[in-house]
């Protein structure tokens, strides 16, 4: 089977093919450009297996006809094609013939003798001489006799490991198949594990519909709408829907998910019986019985070394006896042999020939014919197997088929049945839908107030911008208009002003209703959602660990549905015109509020906490439960936190007042100290001012008392809000730095003034009190000096600290930005960080997808080019079929029998005519069943007038029948009257026999007082005590005899009664006792002898009775 391509010699190389089904392999000698078609078709020619019945594998690919041989990489040497019959996978085909052995028949030798084989020393005149001859000649057929049964035992080891080979090779092919068989039960069971997942989601989720619908139902019709929303066809949830129509939608959708739920069973149970089956099937492997057979032979093997060495010393027994012989003869005419010594040495070496080298060595030969008995048998067991085990794989296959069929059917069922519960779903998302309305409205009455608010702030701040631009303008008009005369700044257009913005916002949501948060629940409860205690904890949980992002922080990082996120991001809570910081606070949080309930109601509806099983529903409650307590701890340590932070800035303050009160006893040391020392100097005019001075100290004195009283008032409150860490960290410097100051202050009265007038004015900002200190009209000029001195000093250092104020405002507004700043690039950060994740596991299950879609591409690109090879062959053979069909179908539509018998017959001989040998199977059949039908057409034709004469003669014998029917009737309904007379006279016979059930009996009264039956055969048959009730009661005696129908028989047997007493026996003996009409209930109330049989039989009544009554005893 060489072949060449494009004048260029290809080297052939060695194919090896194994027939599944006996174990024998083929060589075949191909190249790689060798076509498939043709090998198979050398397959045919060889093993006999037909073309269309071979099914070629090589590992786990199928050979295509029409493919070369290197699309499988053939030839190879580590590669095996396996040869599958699927006529022997079929159901009904036969099982494999008994194998059949040939050994080759090797005789044993005849035994020889001197006449055909005469020698030298046979005339010698010395016994011992003519002996050896003899002996040369015994051992010589003692060797080919050895030699013949070696050889025979050889034949059939080989034998035997030839079976054990191709047992071997089955093996392998069953593997081959199992392979092949558990890639495609791989698929269907993935493919049915994700069904039966998905139809048990659906299922719990539709189970769950139909169940709670009644619940559904009262739930929405419990709660009523807002009075504002009744009207007079809707006063509750349940009017949205038509409750009529809905309850017809439940009953379909009940009866299509019982009917759905049934076929599923039935398909479940049948891919039981398929997963059954497969599990048993990989479970039975032929590894066993090679294994075995293996051992065996290898076991065996012994005997044929054995054999060798007995061969090895059968051949130096004839080369020593043949020695002998030769040395004889060339001994002879020395005349000193002395041959006596040589033939008593050969005596013992025949007798062990005779006695036990032969019969070792057949023994050995019977046990190697037991050992191939035994590989034919284990060989008969595996053909039998193997032929089982195709047969279970091809009816497998064909059942992985089948379900892989229905699983689209199923699939289509699975998209009807959701199609069909998602009207029934609305009674479920009606609640949800209308607290999240609710919801809607709250947070937009928030939103709308928060805006408004804004636009209010952003008002403020334009007139602020324009009036600093109005005074900016007068002042450089002011400045310039002295040297630019005014219509030239006129002209230039300098005398404008910047108009007043006026931010109008038109009215927006003026038709919403008016509720707040408590309304929702009350209006709305969350009993509206429908959810279990468990699902309803899973939803909690889940919306707190969706809520907290950022738990150092406590604020909501992830991203709202509604667009009120965008609203509340990025705004501060300052003060809006007509709102103050907590109304603010409040507005931003129920718009927050509002948001996460209708965020949770969608949720609700959107997500089926049906659909997840027990497993998933646990961890992930599990899950959302460690992520809550982690965030609980969060909080508790941020709590924590802040409360270390209030005790430090606590004992902060603390520490503050203890400074403050030594600075107001060094300044009150400070004014008695500067009084003193005017008063040394002498001088005459200030001595008014010195005691002024002290007045005017104690003046100060109390102003700034009440100032640092003011002041920590203010920073106790600072302290217990969130924005004391800035405005507490920009403060402490100047109060430090001035502390600091005080210390190193020396005892100079003029520097000592500065720090003074420093902490008054300090202390006078940090109050924002306007303080005035009124002077009485008498004070001399040298008090009023030091008040205006005084005076000078405090305004300077207040307007130096109020500079310090601006700087520090300005330094903690842009400390504040930038802590925004950096929470949002946080808050971006940990957002771009989860979407990093998300997005590198959604890469990595993209790429699963990929894998598994181009493996399934694959499996359908070969599973396309198959059928597409196989339509081909399918429209061909089609075409052909039309073809021949059309001159059928002209050879039916011929009028008339015998011309569409002809007809028929010239089709069968044309079609027998034009018969090729590349003609598919379906062709031949055609034409096969073609010849057939023109065969028993023209044997019908042919019986056609046969039956047409037989009918004819069939009339006019059936009019003669017809008669004489006729007169058999008559006489028929003659005897059919007869017998109906006897018959009713045979019933009104009384019987005397046997007596039957339905018979007549007569019952005649003995001298025992009990009636008797009247019989010939049977005595002892009694009337019994009820019957004679039945005839006697309405009698004043009793009659001699009863007649009636008897209707029951009871069959009895006389027992020997127990003996009591003297009496008893005695009785027993004679066999008499008093016998009456009332004994009934005695053992043996007739007087029979015991062990004998009687019956007492009950009669009714016949009509028209005559009852004879006995004379009396008078």
């Amino acid at each position: 089977m060489s072949s060449s391509a494009s004048g260029v010699v290809v080297q052939t190389r060695k194919v090896v093919v194994h027939i599944a089904e006996n174990g024998h392999s083929y060589e075949l000698d191909c190249d790689e450009f060798t076509l498939v078609e043709s090998l198979q078709k050398f397959l045919e020619s060889v093993c006999g297996i037909p073309f269309n019945d071979q099914l070629l594998l090589c590992l786990d690919m199928k050979l295509e006809p029409n493919r070369p041989l290197s699309t499988y990489k053939l030839p190879s040497d580590d590669r095996e094609v396996f040869l599958f019959n699927k006529a022997r996978m079929r159901s009904n085909s036969s099982p494999p013939a008994p194998e059949q052995i040939d050994i080759i028949d090797i005789p044993d030798p005849p035994p020889q003798s001197s006449s055909h084989n005469p020698h030298p020393l046979d005339d010698a005149s010395d016994p011992a001489l003519k002996a050896l001859p003899s002996y040369e000649r015994q051992f010589r057929y003692h060797f080919q006799r050895g030699h013949a049964i070696y050889s025979r035992t050889l034949a059939k080891i080989e034998i035997c490991q030839r079976l054990l080979q191709e047992q071997k090779v089955q093996e392998r092919a069953l593997e081959i198949a199992r392979g092949n068989l558990d890639h495609f039960y791989r698929i269907v069971l993935q493919n049915y594990t994700d069904f039966v997942k998905y139809y048990s989601q659906q299922h719990r989720s539709h189970n769950n519909l139909l169940v709670n619908f009644g619940k559904d139902m009262e739930r929405l019709r419990s709660i009523r709408l807002l009075p504002s929303l009744q009207n007079t066809n809707r006063k509750c949830l349940l009017d949205f829907v038509k409750e009529e129509n809905l309850r017809k939608t439940v009953e379909d959708c009940s009866s299509s998910h019982r009917q759905f739920e049934n076929k599923v069973s039935e398909f479940k149970q049948e891919f039981g019986d398929l997963k059954r089956n497969t599990e048993n099937l990989f479970s039975g492997k032929a590894s066993f019985l090679v294994k075995d057979l293996d051992m065996t032979i290898k076991d065996n093997q012994r005997f044929i070394n054995e054999q060798k060495s007995i061969m090895q010393a059968l051949s130096k027994d004839v080369n020593t006896v043949k020695k002998l012989v030769d040395d004889c003869l060339s001994i002879q005419l020395s005349s000193s042999l002395r041959p006596h010594d040589a033939v008593s040495a050969l005596g013992p070496m025949y007798d062990s020939h005779d006695k036990s080298y032969l019969p070792k060595m057949e023994e050995c030969d019977r046990t190697i014919s037991n050992l191939l008995d035994f590989c034919r048998d284990k060989k008969n067991e595996m053909n039998i197997f193997v032929h089982s085990y195709m047969q279970k794989i091809a009816y497998i296959q064909y059942t992985i088929k089948d379900v892989r069929y229905k699983f689209s059917v199923f699939q289509e069922a699975l998209k009807r049945q959701n199609d069909q519960f998602e009207h029934l779903k609305v009674i479920r998302g009606i609640g949800p839908a209308y607290r999240a309305c609710l919801a809607e409205v709250v947070r937009r009455k928030a939103s709308m107030k928060i805006y408004m608010g804004k636009a209010g702030h952003l008002a403020e701040k334009l007139a602020t911008e324009r009036n600093t631009e109005v005074r900016r303008r007068e002042e450089f008009l002011k400045v310039h208009s002295t040297y630019i005369p005014r219509d030239i700044l006129a002209s230039m257009g300098l005398y404008d002003t910047p108009n007043p913005c006026d931010v109008n916002v038109a009215p927006f949501d003026t038709n919403l209703l008016d509720i707040d948060l408590s309304d929702i629940e009350r209006f709305a409860p969350e009993s509206l959602l429908g959810l279990s205690v468990k699902h309803g904890a899973l939803k909690s949980s889940i919306s707190m660990s969706s809520d907290g992002s950022n738990p150092g922080e406590f604020e909501v990082s992830s991203a709202d549905v509604h667009d009120s996120q965008g609203l509340l991001e990025g705004s501060e809570l300052v003060e809006i015109a007509g709102t103050s910081q907590m109304e603010v606070e409040n507005a931003k949080l129920k718009a927050e509020l509002a948001s996460k309930i209708a965020l949770l109601c969608s949720m609700s509806a959107d997500f089926d906490y049906e659909s997840l099983d027990d497993s998933k529903l646990e961890s992930l409650l599990k899950s959302t439960a460690e992520k809550t307590s982690e965030a609980l701890h969060l909080k508790d340590e941020y709590q924590k936190h802040l409360q270390s932070m209030l005790r430090s800035k606590q004992m902060q303050c603390d520490s503050y007042e203890k400074r403050i009160q030594e600075l107001e006893q060094r300044l009150s040391d400070q004014y008695l100290g500067g009084g003193r020392l005017l008063g040394d100097e002498g001088a005459s005019n200030f001595a008014v001012s010195t005691a002024k001075s002290g007045d005017d100290k104690s003046e100060i004195s109390r102003v700034e008392e009440m100032a640092m009283a003011h002041a920590m008032e203010e920073v106790s409150c600072e302290s217990s809000s969130s924005n004391m860490i800035d405005s507490s960290g920009m403060q402490n410097p100047q109060l430090d730095s001035s502390m600091l100051d005080d210390k190193g202050h020396n005892c100079d009265k003029d520097k000592k003034e500065t720090p003074l007038a420093d902490e008054v004015g300090t202390a006078l900002v940090v109050s924002n009190m306007a303080v005035s200190i009124s002077k009485p009209a008498d004070f001399p000029l040298g008090e009023t000096a030091v008040g205006k001195v005084s005076d000078s000093l405090v305004l300077e250092v207040q307007n130096a600290l109020a500079e310090k104020s601006s700087q520090l405002e300005n330094a903690e507004t842009k400390i504040q930005a930038l802590m925004d700043e950096v929470s949002k690039l946080g808050r971006e950060l940990e957002i771009n960080r989860k979407l990093l994740d998300e997005s590198q596991m959604n890469c990595a299950h993209l790429e699963n997808c990929l894998h598994e879609a181009r493996e399934e591409a694959q499996t359908h690109l070969c599973a396309a080019d198959r059928r597409a090879s196989q339509y081909s062959a399918l429209r061909v053979s089609a075409v052909k079929m039309r073809g021949l069909f059309e001159r059928l179908r002209s050879c039916v539509s011929s009028s008339g029998v015998v011309a569409f018998a002809d007809s028929l017959r010239a089709l069968a001989q044309s079609l027998a005519s034009s018969a090729n040998e590349n003609d598919d199977d379906s062709t031949s059949e055609f034409r096969e069943c073609i010849r057939v039908l023109a065969d028993k057409v023209g044997v019908l034709s042919r019986q056609r007038a046969e039956l047409l004469e037989r009918y004819s003669k069939a009339e006019a014998a059936n009019e003669q029948f017809n008669k004489q029917l006729e007169e058999k009737k008559e006489l028929v309904n003659t005897l059919y009257t007869k017998h109906q007379h006897e018959k009713q006279a045979n019933k009104e016979k009384i019987s005397y026999g046997r007596l039957e059930v339905h018979e007549i009996a007569a019952f005649v009264h003995n001298s025992a007082g009990y009636y008797e039956a009247i019989n010939r055969n049977c005595p002892y048959y009694y009337l019994s005590a009820e019957s004679v009730a039945l005839f006697t009661d309405h009698l004043p005696s009793r009659p001699s005899y009863i007649v009636g129908q008897v209707v029951h028989i009871e069959r009895k047997t006389v027992k020997a009664p127990p003996l009591t007493s003297e009496q008893d026996r005695v009785t027993l003996e004679t066999g008499t006792s008093p016998l009456n009409l009332n004994s009934g209930l005695t053992s043996n109330p007739y007087g029979l002898v015991v062990g004998c049989e009687y019956f007492i039989v009950t009669i009714a009544m016949l009509p028209d009775t005559n009852i004879r009554s006995l004379s009396s005893p008078s």
